[in-house]
C-alpha cells in the first residue's frame, strides 16, 4: 500500500489571520483623482495596492471640531469683538479708563484657551 504524502509539509507555513489579506475594498474614483493615484504610485514605485496600504497606515486623519469646540471657538470671535472695542474706546478716552476691563476680558480669554487645550 502506498502512502500519501502530504503536500503542504514542505512548503511555505499558513500565514496567521491578521497576516492575510481577505478583505477586500472598493472605491470610486473620478478620471483625475485615478490618475493622480497611478501616478503617486508609480512614482513610489509601488503597486496600487501596496501605495493605497502605505497610505492607510502612514496617514493621520483629523478629527472633525466638536460642538463644544464650536462653541468655545465663537466664544472666542466674540471675545475678539470685545477686546477691539476696548482698544477703541482706550484710544479714545485714555488707557488708564480701559485696564481693568482688559485684564478682565484677558483672565477671560486664558480661561477659553486653556478649556480648549485640556480638551474641553
Amino acid at each position: 500500500m502506498k502512502t500519501i504524502k502530504n503536500r503542504n509539509e514542505n512548503g511555505r507555513p499558513k500565514k496567521e489571520a491578521i497576516d492575510r489579506w481577505q478583505y477586500r475594498a472598493s472605491i470610486k474614483l473620478g478620471l483625475i483623482e485615478y490618475k493622480a493615484l497611478l501616478r503617486n504610485a508609480s512614482t513610489a514605485g509601488l503597486t496600487i495596492s501596496e501605495y493605497i496600504r502605505s497610505a492607510l497606515r502612514n496617514s493621520t486623519v483629523k478629527e472633525r471640531l466638536t460642538t463644544t469646540h464650536l462653541q468655545l471657538i465663537t466664544k472666542l470671535t466674540g471675545m475678539a469683538n470685545n477686546l477691539n472695542q476696548i482698544a477703541k474706546r482706550a484710544n479714545q478716552a485714555g488707557y488708564f479708563a480701559a485696564k481693568t476691563e482688559s485684564e478682565t476680558l484677558a483672565k477671560e480669554i486664558d480661561n477659553v484657551i486653556k478649556s480648549i487645550e485640556n480638551g474641553a
